[in-house]
């Protein structure tokens, strides 16, 4: 796993061995990145259930002025430090060693870009993002975007859920990718 493009281009990342962390594939990461290029230049991003931080870590190195990282895995926050600090990237970043609902309804500014990426068995993508919107840190034109392999499932389970629309969906293997608005 590395950083693909911006300030940190090449630089190799650690993850932690673990059935509960499923680093985002670097040919997905790349795909991701090239659809939202446009929208990372000064941007404050939320990395929910960041594991190894890669998804926060691509966002500094091409351009974000902020990020969040939150697991509350310990190890994958040592991990997520570990990789800041490789990166030279710690002071742009802000580190949660707590579950997601905490992090959400403790973060005082607004969002740009979410990454949301649990556990693909623990189904929490549509509860991040209802809590995203309960506690309105969201900027009027943010981006959430989750990461799954039951696409099908997460959509019905989105649709659930007012004042959201799914701007685009891409498939890669087994990862899916659903980009979220707000509708304001």
């Amino acid at each position: 796993m590395r950083v693909i493009s911006g300030k940190a281009k090449g630089s190799k990342l650690s993850s932690i061995e673990s059935l509960s962390t499923r680093p985002t594939l670097d040919r997905v990461k790349e795909s991701l990145f090239n659809i939202i290029h446009d929208k990372i230049n000064d941007s404050v991003v939320l990395d929910l259930f960041a594991g190894s931080g890669a998804l926060g870590i691509e966002s500094i190195s091409r351009g974000a002025k902020k990020a969040y990282f939150c697991d509350n895995n310990y190890e994958a926050i040592k991990m997520i430090k570990k990789n800041l600090e490789k990166t030279k990237f710690l002071d742009k970043s802000i580190i949660m060693n707590c579950d997601y609902k905490n992090c959400l309804k403790s973060i005082n500014e607004k969002i740009d870009i979410v990454f949301i990426d649990p556990p693909y068995k623990d189904n929490l993508s549509v509860d991040s993002i209802k809590i995203l919107i309960e506690q309105d840190i969201l900027n009027s034109d943010a981006l959430m975007i989750i990461e799954t392999d039951e696409i099908s499932r997460d959509k019905r389970n989105l649709e659930e859920l007012k004042n959201i629309k799914i701007v685009d969906e891409r498939k890669y293997g087994r990862a899916n990718l659903l980009f979220i608005k707000e509708e304001n």
